[in-house]
């Protein structure tokens, strides 16, 4: 599998195909919240484990940030799949 290389430009970022996201401000918000959320509950894990808390408890925490990243993955995925893939078969 190959990655694009991404550039950045003052106003949005660029691969290097030239194609660049089509997120709505809606959409940008619910994702802010989500990663926002996801942020905390890793800074938790962290704090979790410097205090030593267990295992169980932790392993927890990861289970329920990784949901919360299939939730992020599910909301890109179907703008994907609705915007960009539709726009590049038309």
């Amino acid at each position: 599998m190959s990655t694009l290389e991404v550039t950045v430009t003052e106003d949005c970022y660029l691969s290097d195909d030239g194609c660049k996201s089509h997120h709505s401000h809606p959409v940008k918000s619910d994702l802010a919240v989500r990663l926002n959320r996801i942020e905390g509950q890793v800074r938790g894990v962290k704090e979790f484990i410097n205090k030593d808390i267990y295992c169980d408890q932790v392993l927890n925490q990861i289970a329920a940030i990784q949901a919360s990243l299939n939730g992020v993955r599910k909301v890109l995925l179907t703008g994907h799949l609705k915007e960009c893939v539709v726009e590049r078969i038309q």
